[in-house]
Formats: C-alpha cells, sequence, structure tokens
C-alpha cells in the first residue's frame, strides 16, 4: 500500500503553515525552498488546500497562506482524503473492470470485502489525529530521537 507524493508534500506545507505565529503566513517561494519542492507544485498543493478549506490566502506584498482553523480542528483523515482520496471508495469497483462494462466479480467478491476493511482500519487510525498531534510530534532533525513506533502512534490515538 502507498500513500502519494501528494499527499506527503501537502501535508509537509500545510505543517509548515500551522508552526508559524497566529498572525504569520507563509508564500509559495517560502515553502517551495524549506520543503525542496518546486513552486509550480507547491502552488498546486496550495491550490487544493485552500479550495478544501485548509487554508486561506491573502494577496499583495505581506499576503501568504495561513490556517483557515485551528490546527486542533483540522483531522488528518480529512486532509488526506482531500489531497488523493481514500485508499477505497464506492467508486473502486467501477475504475477496475478491466475490459468489461462491469467487474466479473460484481456479486460475490472477496477482494472488495478486503478493501474494505483496510480502508476502516486506515479511517480509525487518521482519523483520530490532529494537524496538532502531529505538530506536537514533530521535532527538529538535529533533535530526532528514535523510540518505538507502535508506543508513538499509541500517543496519537
Amino acid at each position: 500500500m502507498k500513500f502519494s507524493a501528494q499527499e506527503e508534500y501537502g501535508l509537509r506545507c500545510l505543517i509548515q503553515i500551522a508552526r508559524l505565529p497566529k498572525d504569520g503566513s507563509m508564500t509559495i517561494p517560502e515553502i517551495s525552498r524549506i520543503e525542496g519542492l518546486t513552486q509550480p507544485h507547491v502552488a498546486k498543493l496550495m491550490m487544493i488546500l485552500r479550495k478544501e478549506g485548509f487554508i486561506t490566502s491573502t494577496r499583495g506584498q505581506s499576503g501568504g497562506y495561513t490556517l483557515a482553523r485551528s490546527p486542533e480542528q483540522v483531522v488528518l483523515g480529512d486532509v488526506l482524503t482531500a489531497l488523493g482520496g481514500k485508499l477505497y471508495d464506492s467508486e473502486f469497483c467501477g475504475k477496475h473492470t478491466g475490459n468489461h462494462s462491469i467487474c466479473t466479480h460484481a456479486i460475490d467478491c472477496t477482494v472488495r470485502s478486503l478493501w474494505q476493511v483496510v480502508q476502516t482500519a486506515v479511517d480509525n487510525v487518521v482519523y483520530k489525529i490532529t494537524l496538532a498531534d502531529l505538530m506536537r510530534q514533530a521535532e527538529p532533525v538535529s533533535n530526532v530521537q528514535f523510540f518505538d513506533e507502535p508506543q508513538r502512534l499509541k500517543t496519537l490515538v
């Protein structure tokens, strides 16, 4: 299973904006430089995040992007869905019919139930984590400490 680069980079850009002081904002060139992404790529991500209501933009000399709501109100599952969709949704089977107009397993599909279980498991994690939770876990690279990943997850969920 993979999460897309768009989800990864979009989330990282959102975290950069969330780290700002309450009245601060960030521009596309600033985010681009910090994250090591091209400006057109950051612009695309900002467009998605703005359109979905996670950030707001202000034009002009002192303009830039700011969070539209507090980090405690931004749920990771909503961000990931906005950036890339779900791993499994109701249109999934219709997109994977092969050369047929409908899936040959439409009636008794054992694979569909697997994807539904996987999606439910993912949802049970990502819809319990907020942007504020991620920000609490973030540390500068120079101060990274290695710890038990399952223990860290328990603190988030």
